[in-house]
């Protein structure tokens, strides 16, 4: 049985780990009202910029962008984005799960997949199984995420599309959906797709200037940085999101055991007086009768 201080330990020690976890959810509460404040801005943009791509890509032949181009080849290109840091529940557990799912799914019908890793959890996860291709890493960019470190990702991603080494390249990714919930997606980001067709709404004509071909040339390569930036947007705003709720989760948890051991520790100390209560008595006892 656990003594007195073996229990006060435990309650000191559980008390010093509540503060730490509510102070991290703190912390994460700040970074995801940024977080969340950036994305709600810049979804609108994202959403123009692939409305305004898919139907150029419906009105643009085929063969006037390397991005446009559909290839039949079974060399594919799997950008993972995950966090930097853990103690944020499942976030990282699930994309490393639907990753490894996607790599498996891959081998059974004999396609090359190859992967690119954006934070250090998905990096360290494969460089210890060392089971998967893996063409670059891209790690501790979530502490001060840039448009640049979108656009230094995407110009790696285009260029090895261009440059015929990949048929295809998706994207995994946390979407942000409220501080308690995430959803996992995977996209196509090359080809560019043109918009699906529609009786009701047909596709938009164009007038290209100065050409089409100069257009396609500054807009698609801008399309797939923007993209990028909003796949690593909406992660990190999903890992501060959760985080921010497993911190809540583990402060609350630290309580609940705080009351108990508490509970424990009284009962253990009224157990120990009544014993020495009892041992006073029957001493008492054994003098009184000694004297009789």
């Amino acid at each position: 049985m656990a003594t007195l201080r073996d229990i006060r330990r435990r309650i000191t020690s559980v008390t010093s780990t509540q503060q730490i976890t509510r102070a991290m959810k703190l912390v994460s509460a700040s970074k995801l009202r940024r977080a969340q404040e950036r994305l709600l801005a810049a979804r609108p943009y994202a959403d123009a910029m692939g409305e305004v791509v898919a139907d150029l890509a419906v009105r643009s032949p085929r063969a006037l962008h390397p991005l446009l181009a559909e290839r039949a080849g079974n060399r594919r290109l799997l950008l993972v984005v995950s966090g930097d840091r853990g103690l944020c529940g499942a976030f990282n557990s699930g994309i490393l799960r639907r990753a490894t799912e996607l790599l498996r799914a891959a081998r059974q019908e004999e396609v090359r997949l190859t992967l690119l890793l954006v934070g250090r959890k998905a990096r360290d996860f494969f460089k210890r199984r060392g089971e998967a291709e893996v063409r670059s890493e891209h790690a501790g960019i979530f502490d001060k995420l840039a448009y640049s470190h979108a656009a230094r990702i995407a110009r790696e991603v285009t260029a090895a599309y261009v440059g015929d080494e990949v048929d295809r390249v998706d994207l995994l990714y946390n979407e942000f959906k409220s501080a308690a919930t995430q959803r996992l997606v995977v996209e196509p980001l090359l080809p560019i797709r043109p918009a699906p067709a529609s009786e009701e709404a047909p596709p938009a004509d164009f007038e290209f200037e100065p050409s089409p071909e100069a257009v396609l040339a500054s807009l698609l390569p801008r399309h797939v940085e923007v993209a990028v930036f909003h796949a690593l947007m909406e992660s990190f705003a999903a890992e501060c999101g959760a985080r921010m709720t497993a911190m809540d989760n583990a402060t609350r948890n630290a309580s609940e055991m705080i009351d108990l051991l508490t509970l424990q520790f009284n009962k253990a100390r009224q157990e120990r007086i009544t014993n020495e209560l009892l041992e006073i008595v029957s001493g008492a006892e054994a003098l009184r009768q000694a004297r009789d």
